[in-house]
């Protein structure tokens, strides 16, 4: 049996001691460093979330009002040959009724212009009020209101592409009427303009009065006095009108649209009165089409 000196004994277990001491200061160091590396992190993350993430760029309204505009194409394209069949033979209809009051001259040529404007007029004002109308009462401003576009493109959006189907119906409208009262088809170019100049007028009145009806019924309602004022005011003769009557013609949209047209026909047109016209037409659309965005604004929130 062998035996260990004392001291021999004590002076290992110090050592051993002075390890275990270092150890646990060591063990103590890593913790106090995790620690604070564990504070400086959530402190880094606290100032990260208190910073908003940046958002998205917002929408340009040119591709928004390219993108609306296709949409509102491919929706009403079953629907297009139909609605373009009803406007146009209405209007013939109009100008085949008034061939037998009317003989030629000056009030030729306001029926011949006020009948090809009122394919436009049934289009964009009467049935663009009856959509928003029904689109407000179905809740679908609400699928609008939640997508990356502004309202501006809607709208605009809307009522080129309902004014776009008033096209072919407008030219063919005109050229059946020149050939019944024996007017000059020199001219006819000019509804390159007038159509998208009354179109956006109208259509921005249609637009406004669908989207500020409190009832479907009543945007449906609306839109009906408004093609019947465009149809009474816009043939009709403005000599054969009224005074107070003729005033409210003024305030038409589509007057301008029509007087432009209607001095084409002349021998020799006053084209600054019908530039005139035509500058008019594209002021009151513009107002219009505010309105209609303003309009849009206004039921999208309520």
């Amino acid at each position: 049996m062998s035996v260990v000196p004392a001291e021999t004994e004590t002076g290992s277990m110090r050592t051993r001691t002075a390890k275990n001491a270092k150890n646990a200061k060591n063990t103590k160091n890593a913790k106090n460093t995790k620690n604070a590396k564990n504070a400086k992190n959530a402190e880094d993350g606290a100032a990260s979330a208190s910073v908003p993430a940046p958002l998205a760029p917002k929408a340009r309204l040119l591709p928004s009002l390219a993108a609306v505009y296709r949409a509102q194409l491919s929706r009403a394209r079953v629907a297009r040959i139909p609605l373009l069949f009803v406007a146009t033979f209405q209007s013939v209809g109009i100008m085949v009724l008034m061939r037998g009051v009317v003989d030629g001259g000056g009030e030729a040529r306001a029926v011949v212009a006020g009948s090809s404007v009122l394919v436009v007029a049934f289009v964009a004002l009467n049935l663009l009020a009856q959509y928003f109308g029904q689109l407000r009462a179905s809740g679908g401003l609400d699928h609008y209101a939640t997508l990356p576009v502004p309202p501006a493109a809607v709208v605009l959006g809307a009522a080129a592409a309902y004014a776009s189907f008033t096209v072919p119906g407008t030219f063919v409208t005109a050229v059946v009427g020149c050939v019944l009262f024996q007017l000059p088809l020199t001219h006819l170019w000019v509804l390159a303009a007038v159509v998208p100049l009354a179109g956006a007028a109208l259509a921005g009145l249609g637009a406004a009065l669908g989207l500020l009806a409190p009832r479907q019924e009543l945007a449906t309602l609306l839109g009906q006095l408004g093609m019947s004022a465009a149809l009474l005011l816009g043939v009709l003769p403005a000599e054969r009108l009224p005074v107070p009557i003729s005033y409210a013609r003024d305030l038409l949209p589509s007057t301008y649209g029509v007087e432009a047209f209607a001095r084409t026909f002349d021998a020799h047109p006053d084209w600054s009165a019908v530039a005139l016209d035509l500058t008019v037409c594209a002021a009151v659309g513009v107002f219009s089409l505010a309105a209609a965005t303003w309009a849009y604004r206004r039921a999208a929130v309520r």
